[in-house]
Parts: C-alpha cells; sequence; structure tokens
C-alpha cells in the first residue's frame, strides 16, 4: 500500500508504461515504449531533441491518447480523477494564464486543486522564486524566465504525488536554476524529468531511461551509466554513444 498525503493506492510502480505506440501521420513518435518507475523514486527522461520525450510525458498526463499501449499513474487511467489528483506537471514552453497576474494564477490553481492554507502556499512560492515583486503583474507583461518560475509554481502548488518536468530549467538564469533545483530537490514526489541536459539530469534525478527515435535503448542508475565509459570520458559522451549507436 503506498499512502501519501491521505491518498492511498495499492501499487508500488507509480508509473506503469507498456507498450506505447504513438505516430503523427506518417512519423513515428513512440515505438512499443514500456518502463515502470517506482514510488518515490527521481528518473530522468534523456534523449535528442525529437526523441519523443515530450509526447511521453503529454501520454502520462493524458493530454493525449496513445495509438497502442497501455499506460496507468498510480494505479489509474491517466484521463482519471484519481491520476489527475495526483500529478503536477510542467510542458514545455509552459504558458500561464496571460490575462491573470500572478498572484491571481497561483490563487486560481490553488483553489481547483484543493490546496489547504491557500495563501500560505502561494505567498511561499512567490518569496522562494523570487515573484513577490510581480505578483500584481499580468503573465502577458513578465520577462520569458519569470513565466517560467510561475509555470514551475503552478506545477507543485498542490504538492503532487508525481511529478513530470519538461525542461525544468528554460529561460532560467543560473541563481534561478539554482533556486528550482533547491525547490525541485525539496519536494517529496515520484519525479520524471524529460531534459536533454546532462547537468540537470545529474542534479535532480538518480535514475535515467534514454530514449532515441521513439524507443528506450537504456535504463538504469546514472552510476552505472557513467560506469560504461572510460575513466576520464565525459557522462555526456557516453549518452551521446548510446543514443547513436546503443551500448
Amino acid at each position: 500500500m503506498y499512502c501519501f498525503r491521505g491518498l492511498a493506492f495499492d501499487v508500488s510502480q507509480c508509473i506503469e508504461v507498456r507498450g506505447i505506440k504513438k505516430t503523427y501521420g506518417k512519423v513515428t513518435a513512440l515505438d512499443g515504449v514500456s518502463f515502470s518507475i517506482p514510488c518515490g523514486e527521481r528518473w530522468c527522461l534523456l534523449g535528442p531533441n525529437g526523441a519523443g520525450k515530450s509526447t511521453m510525458l503529454k501520454l502520462i498526463v493524458g493530454l493525449l491518447k496513445p495509438d497502442a499501449g497501455t499506460i496507468e499513474v498510480g494505479g489509474a487511467q491517466p484521463v482519471s480523477k484519481e491520476a489527475k489528483a495526483k500529478l503536477g506537471y510542467l510542458p514545455e514552453d509552459a504558458t500561464p494564464y496571460l490575462t491573470l497576474s500572478v498572484r491571481e494564477n497561483l490563487e486560481y490553481m490553488g483553489a481547483l486543486r484543493g490546496v489547504p492554507d491557500l495563501r500560505t502556499r502561494v505567498d511561499y512560492l512567490l518569496e522562494f522564486l523570487e515573484l513577490a515583486q510581480y505578483q500584481n503583474s499580468k503573465v502577458s507583461a513578465l520577462s520569458r524566465g519569470n513565466r517560467q518560475k510561475l509555470a514551475l509554481a503552478l506545477a507543485v502548488i498542490h504538492s503532487p504525488n508525481i511529478l513530470l518536468l519538461d525542461e525544468p530549467l528554460n529561460y532560467l538564469d543560473i541563481p534561478t536554476q539554482e533556486k528550482a533545483i533547491s525547490l525541485l530537490g525539496s519536494v517529496d514526489a515520484t519525479l520524471l524529468v524529460s531534459t536533454h541536459i546532462m547537468s540537470i539530469a545529474e542534479r535532480l534525478t538518480s535514475k535515467a531511461l534514454i530514449i532515441t527515435r521513439g524507443k528506450i535503448v537504456w535504463s538504469g542508475k546514472i552510476e552505472e551509466l557513467k560506469s560504461l565509459g572510460s575513466s576520464d570520458e565525459p557522462i555526456e559522451s557516453i549518452v551521446a554513444r548510446i543514443m547513436v549507436k546503443g551500448v
């Protein structure tokens, strides 16, 4: 039994993906992808641009339907209320509600998610991510970096059980990246981070799925991944070789 903040479900795998296929016209985005992520673990989805990473996350959160295969999130279908209650999601190039203020975005999403003591939670995220000075500004007036910070806050406002992040540090300067990494390091959630930047994967996760041309070609601990190369070989070189040639 996995029990988290009052939600209980009889599964050891928080994300279960079996034989997923997805095409866009004649282009195959995912070709028989299968993997499991146990509850409480932190995984990254590594791959080049166009490998199918963003498509995979959209399928897990129920924004897309697979052509074949099945997905379970906390033992439930992605489109179910049970799954959506457990999930937090940061899409690539996220766009919060442009006509609402920063605070209004957070209060609206927090209310939809049933966040207890919402004002305190909103105030905390505004201060931690250094958005307090923009709290009454319309999102349309924000820089791309501040929009990304707000999108990150919206993804975690309800302290989700399972958190999916697509290139979470996009558009953030180095000090803000450190803030975001600190925030994400403190969340008590099963984590799946899609990225093509190895340093981000190493900072946020301990295990990796490598995907290329719509197929998973390697999975395991990042430390095991390092052992596949020589002692002085950069991990980026190892990952690149696996993406091109396999292990």
